[in-house]
C-alpha cells in the first residue's frame, strides 16, 4: 500500500508539470506592441564613405514574448548587397537597460576554410555595451557576419513591460564602420509559464527544443519514467 500510495503521488505530481506543459504552449503569451517599436529593426548606408555600395544593418530580438527570470538573444546582422568586400572587426551590442553581462555570444562569419561556421566568443564591456572583436571577418553579398548574444531577463523587469534594447556599434574597413543607436528590438515581458517556472530553463519560451522537451531538464516522458523508477525502487 505505501508503494502504491507514493507511486499515485509520484505520478499526480508528473501530471501537474505536464499540465503546466500544456499551459506554456496554449496561454500567457503576450504579443509586442509593434506600433510603437518592433522585434526587428533594419538600417543601411550608402554615402560617399562606401564608394557605392550598400552596406546592411540588422537586429532581431528572438522572441516578442519572452518569461522574467529566463533568458533573451538578440541576433546582429552585418552585410552588403554590393560587390565590396569589407572587413568587420569589432561589434558591440548594447541590451536593454538594466540588463547584466552576456551569459554566451557567438559569431557566424565567413572562413577562407570552412564557409560559414561559428564559435563561441567572449564579449567585453564597451561604453555600455558589450563588444567584440577580431582582426577582420570578411563580409560580401552572400556572407555576412553574425552577433548571436543572450543576456538573462532580470527581476527587476516587469510582467508586461515593453523592453526595448539599444542599438550595435560596427567597426571595420573603410565605409562599414556605424553606429546605429536606433537599431533596436522590443519584447513584452510576461511572468515564467509553468515549464520554466518547475523546471529552470535556458530557451526564451520555457520549451526547451523541438523535440517536445519542456527544458534542458529533458522531454515529459524522461520525467515521468525517471519518478515511477525512483518509486518503485523505493
Amino acid at each position: 500500500m505505501r508503494h502504491t500510495s507514493r507511486l499515485l503521488a509520484g505520478i499526480a505530481a508528473s501530471t501537474l508539470i505536464v499540465a503546466g506543459a500544456g499551459t506554456a504552449l496554449t496561454t500567457g503569451v503576450a504579443t509586442a506592441d509593434t506600433s510603437t517599436c518592433s522585434v526587428t529593426s533594419h538600417a543601411s548606408k550608402n554615402d560617399i564613405s562606401t564608394v557605392g555600395i550598400t552596406h546592411v544593418y540588422d537586429k532581431t530580438v528572438s522572441s516578442g514574448s519572452i518569461g522574467v527570470g529566463t533568458t533573451v538573444t538578440y541576433t546582429d546582422v552585418i552585410g552588403t548587397t554590393g560587390i565590396g568586400n569589407p572587413y568587420v572587426n569589432t561589434i558591440t551590442d548594447y541590451p536593454p537597460t538594466g540588463f547584466g553581462a552576456p551569459v554566451k555570444a557567438s559569431i557566424t562569419a565567413y572562413h577562407l576554410v570552412g564557409g560559414q561556421t561559428s564559435e563561441d566568443v567572449t564579449p567585453e564591456p564597451n561604453a555600455g555595451g558589450w563588444k567584440v572583436t577580431s582582426t577582420g571577418w570578411f563580409v560580401n553579398s552572400g556572407n555576412p557576419v553574425t552577433l548571436t548574444i543572450t543576456y538573462a531577463v532580470p527581476s527587476s523587469v516587469s510582467a508586461g513591460q515593453l523592453v526595448t534594447s539599444g542599438g550595435i556599434g560596427v567597426a571595420g574597413t573603410v565605409g562599414v564602420s556605424n553606429n546605429l543607436p536606433n537599431l533596436t528590438a522590443c519584447f513584452t515581458a510576461r511572468s515564467a509559464n509553468a515549464g520554466e517556472s518547475l523546471l529552470g530553463s535556458l530557451g526564451n519560451n520555457g520549451l526547451g527544443s523541438s523535440d517536445g522537451q519542456l527544458s534542458s531538464t529533458g522531454s515529459v516522458g524522461d520525467i515521468l519514467t525517471g519518478v515511477l523508477k525512483n518509486l518503485i525502487g523505493s
